[in-house]
């Protein structure tokens, strides 16, 4: 029950899973209902050893038990393997080899070459991102879907009870948004302070991540400028050199001098630059929190994605992921010069509560057509706030409220529930229910100050015969 309960907690008490026997002894990708792709260990017919190979769809076997609802699967198994991106062991290479040769190249002849040269170069790099077929593009939900699709059973087995949990955000607002600016060089550096006038201008304060070798000089003028004017700063990779990941010995010697920087800083989190990242090294960062990790990465160096809108726990590190598509991979990838996509994924991610994050470089910013695009993107965000649907908040907020809300408890007190433990005064109790056979959730109306009308939870699909 450990990834049901981290991701609703909600009570113990909510049901109990147990694990169907003779689980495969390789994980492979199989289907969990028609809107959650998954990769673990399977009892029964094995997984497919590739994601396009033609998936079994497992919900029929999820049955119920005289011990609980059994499953063919372990669900915090697959939510790992999902988020920590275990799959693209098992994955479709996309021509590895040549893509880290490729690289190097790149790396090694970047300082010297020009903008467009450099573009040229991505954009063939990226060419063929419309045919990965997994995760899926523009935000996959796997993760959301697949512990959606527990609890609906769970629903199932004690109707017509609801299953109480504390709501995702705080003060009972429906969604999260949070803008983060990378800082890549020594012009977008320079232009940090007419980026900051522009996000004043709605409102809306962002975090600066700023790589402190080799790309610009950064004085404690700089760090000052943009602290004084109530924005964050976290550490971005080290140089910016692409090899911050090259093997764990690089990696360590790193990190020591990262960490030095996230004091001298007085930053909570890190990026790596061009979203490069391993996981299982996160341990060796001294930060609260990364963001390094994209939900579906078609169009960044290192493919894959977490597969999940929401925040998760990487160790002590909370990661807070990519969710929506860079500036860079928007224009001169997708090609597109207008806010229409970002707008998209910020319907599809506010339909599942998620966390609505944002990469604009200020260097990407110098044009005035492309300062018009993101003014519009912050006016769009600021007016959702004003309707009462966002919680736009800094990324050190997020990580505050999310680690409250993970030490928080619903406790029974006679008449129904109370939250207990930090942070609880802004923490708002939720009912999971199903209406139409479909998951749904609901705010307390006594205690929420954002009542959301009564709203389905994304859109859970399940077998037909299976809602009879």
């Amino acid at each position: 029950m450990r990834s049901i309960l981290d991701y609703y907690r909600c009570p113990q008490e909510c049901g109990r899973l147990v694990t169907q026997p003779r689980l495969s002894e390789e994980p492979g990708f199989f289907r969990f209902g028609s809107d959650a792709t998954c990769y673990g260990r399977l009892a029964g017919p094995g997984p497919g050893k590739r994601v396009t190979d033609r998936l079994n769809d497992v919900w029929p076997v999820a049955v119920p038990a005289r011990d609980g609802l059994s499953l063919p699967f372990d669900p915090t198994e697959v939510v790992d393997n999902l988020r920590l991106e275990r799959y693209l062991e098992n994955a479709t290479s996309w021509g590895t080899k040549a893509r880290n040769n490729l690289k190097s190249i790149y790396y090694f002849l970047r300082p010297i070459s020009p903008d467009f040269v450099r573009t040229r170069v991505q954009r063939m790099y990226y060419s063929r991102w419309r045919e990965i077929p997994f995760p899926q593009w523009p935000v996959d939900f796997s993760v959301d879907r697949l512990l959606q699709g527990v609890l609906t059973l769970l629903l199932r087995q004690q109707q017509p009870d609801p299953i109480p949990f504390i709501w995702f955000w705080p003060d009972g607002l429906p969604s999260c948004a949070m803008m983060t600016h990378d800082v890549e060089a020594i012009d977008g550096r320079d232009f940090c302070g007419r980026l900051m006038d522009l996000d004043d201008t709605a409102g809306i304060k962002a975090a600066f991540q700023v790589v402190p070798e080799r790309r610009y000089p950064v004085s404690d003028a700089f760090l000052d400028s943009i602290r004084s004017r109530g924005f964050e700063i976290n550490v971005h990779d080290l140089n910016h050199d692409g090899f911050l990941f090259r093997d764990r010995e690089t990696f360590l010697a790193r990190a020591e001098k990262i960490n030095q920087y996230v004091r001298r800083f007085g930053a909570s989190g890190f990026r790596a630059g061009a979203m490069y990242r391993n996981a299982a090294w996160y341990g060796a960062l001294d930060v609260a929190y990364d963001m390094s990790i994209p939900n579906a990465a078609h169009m960044e160096p290192q493919r894959g994605g977490c597969c999940t809108v929401m925040p998760y726990f990487v160790g002590d590190v909370l990661e807070l992921p990519l969710t929506t598509t860079q500036d860079f991979a928007l224009i001169n990838v997708v090609r597109q010069h207008t806010c229409e996509l970002w707008k998209r994924e910020i319907a599809m991610i506010s339909a599942e509560h998620g966390l609505i994050s944002f990469i604009v470089h200020p260097d990407y910013l110098l044009s005035s057509q492309a300062q018009q695009v993101y003014a519009e993107l912050l006016a769009y965000l600021s007016n959702l706030r004003s309707e009462g649907k966002l919680w736009i908040a800094l990324p050190k907020e997020v990580n505050d409220w999310w680690r409250q809300r993970a030490q928080m408890r619903l406790v029974p007190n006679g008449e129904g529930w109370t939250i207990e433990g930090t942070g609880k005064e802004r923490a708002r109790i939720a009912y999971a229910s199903l209406v139409e056979g479909r998951l749904t959730y609901a705010l307390d109306a006594g205690c929420a100050t954002h009542a959301a009308p009564v709203r389905r939870a994304g859109s859970l699909c399940v077998n037909n015969n299976d809602q009879q």
